[in-house]
């Protein structure tokens, strides 16, 4: 069958009907839909990481400024 439109229209497969070229678009918009979403989802997590490393960041700074000296004991003989 079709072997014999393409013998009596060669060129009849170059069209494209309008049916499918919806089907096209509307396959195209939901993959990059979804890949919207994962990257928004992505940048939501990656927010939620960097709010929590600062979060542990801000309190190994406040516990490196209560660090005391301990060679000044009574170990080490410094008077």
């Amino acid at each position: 069958m079709f072997l014999t439109n393409l013998f009596f229209n060669p060129f009849r497969f170059l069209l494209i009907e309008q049916s499918d070229i919806v089907t096209v678009l509307i396959i195209v918009v939901i993959f990059f839909s979804i890949l919207l979403l994962l990257g928004i989802r992505k940048s939501y997590k990656l927010k939620k990481e960097n709010e929590r490393l600062d979060k542990i960041s801000e309190e190994m700074a406040k516990q490196e400024e209560k660090y005391t000296d301990f060679t000044e004991g009574h170990m080490y003989n410094n008077k």
